[in-house]
């Protein structure tokens, strides 16, 4: 039903009215956003699905992030167009581009949003690890790409330079 693809330079401006639809005002002042300034998506992990007749109906975005000297994903944003929320569109966004990243040798990602939607996915709250201010410290999530890649990993996210 909905044809998931790379995020294109020419997807940018209408995924970014997606998630201005989607999301409240100002959220750009979010501490996540000070980790995505003047990075790039990762390529090939950021997508846009579009229904049969190519209309955007959702997308996902993931950035380079680091711990110390370990490489992560962070994912965000996710946003589903409200004509199409309530059929597992996001459900199939997260899961889908998981499964790429893991097949693109990525060992681990992180987000920061509610638990109870995403430990569903398969999240579950990362202890120790710190996420700029003010950043609540039970919505910092992690999925495991690679069994075990979580463990004994603590320190404060920051940006790649």
């Amino acid at each position: 039903m909905f044809k998931l693809a790379a995020e294109t330079e020419d997807d940018w401006w209408e995924v970014e009215a997606l998630y201005d639809l989607c999301f409240a005002p100002g959220r750009e002042a979010l501490s996540s956003y000070r980790l995505r300034d003047d990075i790039s998506p990762v390529p090939h992990l950021s997508m846009a699905a579009r229904d049969p007749e190519g209309i955007l109906a959702g997308a996902i975005r993931y950035w380079p992030v680091r711990i110390g000297d370990l490489s992560v994903l962070l994912l965000g944003p996710v946003a589903v167009h409200p004509t199409h929320q309530g059929e597992g569109l996001g459900g199939f966004l997260i899961r889908e581009s998981l499964e790429v990243a893991r097949d693109l040798g990525w060992e681990r990602a992180m987000l920061v949003g509610d638990a109870p939607y995403y430990n569903r996915f398969g999240f579950e709250k990362l202890n120790g690890v710190i996420m700029p201010p003010p950043t609540n410290p039970e919505r910092v999530l992690g999925y495991e790409l690679i069994k075990g890649a979580w463990g004994g990993i603590t320190g404060e996210v920051n940006r790649v330079a």
